[in-house]
């Protein structure tokens, strides 16, 4: 399974525009790939986790860093579909390539009408709304960065128009 993300900011932040790419494991929902960058040419950042090889590639620019698979990763991307997945969990944690991440659940919610699971993730300090009954989509996310909060929401469609989710800079 691939999912692509395209996100532009504007607003406080400069014009800017970041496209990732994740490659995920179809029943994990793990990472086997990750690419990030502004979707014109070549990835900003890269990684690769290669089961076969038991190696995790970091590509930054020119720079490349190898260390040995020795749990399954998630990505940006993947985080938050996997978390689609944690059902009536209170705790949970998982690996990113920066570090372990903790899931705490949160009390229930509603966003936009709809019940919704709450997550908080650390470290980051990131916050996930996603919806309790099925199809479990991503309601809402809320990360904060050194420009204020990034946010994600699900707008829900009208009858007969396709759902489109907006990221914006706070």
């Amino acid at each position: 399974m691939v999912v692509r993300v395209e996100t532009g900011f504007s607003g406080v932040l400069p014009e800017l525009r970041r496209l990732q790419v994740s490659r995920l494991h179809p029943r994990l929902l793990t990472s086997l790939h990750y690419a990030e960058g502004d979707g014109r040419g070549r990835a900003t950042f890269e990684a690769t986790f290669d089961r076969r090889a038991g190696l995790i590639t970091l590509r930054q620019g020119k720079e490349e860093a190898t260390t040995p698979l020795t749990t399954e990763y998630h990505d940006p991307v993947s985080l938050p579909l996997w978390l689609r997945s944690l059902g009536e969990q209170d705790r949970a944690t998982t690996h990113m390539t920066g570090g372990r991440v903790l899931v705490q659940r949160l009390p229930d919610t509603e966003v936009g009408g709809l019940p919704a699971r709450a997550y908080f993730l650390r470290p980051g300090g990131a916050y996930v709304y996603v919806e309790r009954d099925s199809p479990h989509r991503l309601l809402r996310m809320i990360q904060p960065t050194d420009f204020g909060p990034v946010e994600a929401s699900l707008h829900l469609p009208r009858k007969g128009q396709p759902e489109r989710r907006r990221r914006r800079a706070g």
